[in-house]
């Protein structure tokens, strides 16, 4: 069974959004759109032009 009182000490509440947005900004992750950009430039650079 499911005891409620230790569930609601273990309970830490979300980040707001102003939060996460600062959190999300500040993090320095590679976007799909840039690792594809990226390996098709490495792409064109090895092989001289797409086949």
């Amino acid at each position: 069974m499911i005891d409620y009182d230790e569930e609601i000490k273990k309970f830490q509440p979300s980040l707001e959004v102003d939060d996460v947005e600062d959190a999300v900004y500040k993090s320095n992750t590679t976007d799909v759109t840039e690792i594809i950009d990226r390996i098709i430039k490495e792409t064109i650079e090895k092989d001289g032009a797409l086949k």
